[in-house]
């Protein structure tokens, strides 16, 4: 849960730390300077590091370790050079979000925290903090190839020509898709439990001002923003478009560090919030999230009227469409007949996996045409809703072909040409970057020549 706005996400590699078990035999290796890029050294250790990672992960390296290794850390810090210069930054809450999300998945795999810390030898804490430096370093990357790709162009018939001089077996293979309509509401909490979570921030916000307890105690222990709460209910530096509009405007309209705002309702929960220090048009504020409970009775309610809903729309007495556009609470599909949009493409087809996990359920036995019965889904806000799904249609799984895979095949050609851009670019970067080689690491043949010059 988070009051960040939502975005589509790019896949992002979250690198493992360096600090495995299996490295400990590298306190004894004497570090080295063994190239330098730009202003940044790369060391001995770091490859090291990496290509241990790699086995550990039985991950193949295509090549030789010492010279892909070391090649691929130089492209990074290539990037990481521009982005200095072009002042690119990413919000210190998205880094921690990642820095958490992967905490948590080491803890899961690992059984709890004391053994992680056992595992990787380093306190929760200097793990946090060695995660952090890689996951920013990564997301600055990806916030600068993204700049340097810009708004590429692609035309029909540039997608034309790409599948012409495709072999028959490179033809990518589209899977199998679905297009979804749904109608929804969204139980309510009853006014008595809104009552009492706005009591409860009140004795909150009581209880700060006196000086009884300190803000960030009462978000450790009661913010039900699990993230955030770990860290006493601090969100991080961030700009005012970066959160949800309400908490947004109450948030900056915050002039002193020792003031609580009033409570503040969005589509989360009901927040209070303090300011913790402004930089720019920038602020870090902390704040506590209590989410009313909805009970077990508005969610059967709910249910016994979408049954009804399907039971008039099998009858006749109106369409899908039309309970979409009149009944349902989803604002995003209301106007556009109950059609869901996939986040991931931005178009209304969704491969299986790509569809929340109950919806999937339904639809994987559903004909076209088809209504299920209600059923109860979570929306992105961890809440509770009830929904009648409709499979609109059914795309089987077949290989592409231009006039019913276009957007797909022009993705296809738009990656390529992004590929193209970048490679430009770090060879355009390699001449006008001092680049200094040890010579024992220098006999490679590395994937971009221009490092060695003459």
């Amino acid at each position: 849960m988070s009051i960040l706005k939502n975005s589509t996400c790019c896949s992002l590699i979250l690198m493992l730390l360096s600090t495995l078990s299996i490295l400990q035999a590298q306190d004894n290796i004497i570090d080295e300077v063994i190239w330098v890029v730009g202003d940044q050294a790369i060391l001995k250790s770091e490859v090291e590091e990496q290509r241990l990672e790699a086995l550990y992960r039985n991950e193949k390296i295509d090549g030789d370790p010492y010279c892909v290794i070391p090649e691929q850390i130089a492209i990074q810090k290539l990037f990481l050079n521009q982005a200095k210069i072009d002042s690119i930054e990413v919000p210190e809450a998205q880094v921690t979000q990642y820095v958490e999300a992967q905490i948590n998945y080491y803890t899961s795999q690992i059984g709890s925290k004391e053994k992680m810390e056992e595992y990787f030898r380093k306190p929760t804490v200097k793990i946090r903090e060695t995660l952090r430096e890689t996951v920013r370093d990564n997301l600055i990357v990806q916030s600068m190839q993204e700049k340097i790709i810009g708004e590429i162009k692609i035309t029909p018939t540039e997608v034309r020509k790409y599948y012409s001089k495709l072999p028959a077996d490179s033809i990518p293979f589209i899977p199998t898709q679905v297009e979804v309509q749904v109608v929804t509401i969204e139980p309510k909490p009853t006014l008595q439990e809104i009552d009492r979570v706005k009591a409860r921030l009140r004795e909150f916000t009581e209880q700060i001002n006196s000086g009884e307890f300190d803000f960030s105690t009462l978000a450790i222990l009661y913010s039900q923003d699990t993230e955030s709460a770990k860290r006493g209910g601090e969100l991080g530096f961030m700009g005012k478009a970066q959160l949800v509009p309400k908490f947004a405007n109450v948030a900056f309209g915050l002039q002193s560090t020792s003031r609580v705002s009033q409570i503040v309702e969005t589509e989360y929960g009901f927040h209070i919030i303090q300011l913790i220090e402004r930089q720019g048009d920038k602020a870090n504020f902390r704040h506590i999230l209590l989410k009313p409970e909805i009970e077990a009775k508005e969610i059967e309610e709910g249910i016994n009227r979408l049954d009804s809903i399907r039971a008039d729309i099998v009858e006749g007495k109106f369409t899908f469409e039309e309970a979409a556009l009149f009944i349902s609470h989803d604002k995003d599909s209301r106007n556009n007949n109950g059609l869901m949009m996939n986040p991931y493409t931005g178009t209304l087809r969704f491969e299986m996996q790509e569809l929340p996990q109950e919806i999937a359920k339904v639809v994987d036995k559903m004909e076209p045409g088809e209504i299920s019965q209600a059923i109860t889904v979570l929306s992105p806000q961890q809440k509770p809703v009830c929904m009648l799904v409709k499979l609109r249609n059914r795309y089987p799984g077949h290989k592409a072909n231009v006039s019913a895979d276009y957007q797909e095949l022009k993705d296809v050609v738009r990656s390529a040409k992004a590929k193209d851009v970048i490679k430009a670019w770090i060879e355009e970067k390699q001449k006008t970057t001092y680049i200094r080689i040890n010579p024992n690491w220098a006999n490679c043949e590395f994937e971009y020549p221009g490092w060695i010059k003459e």
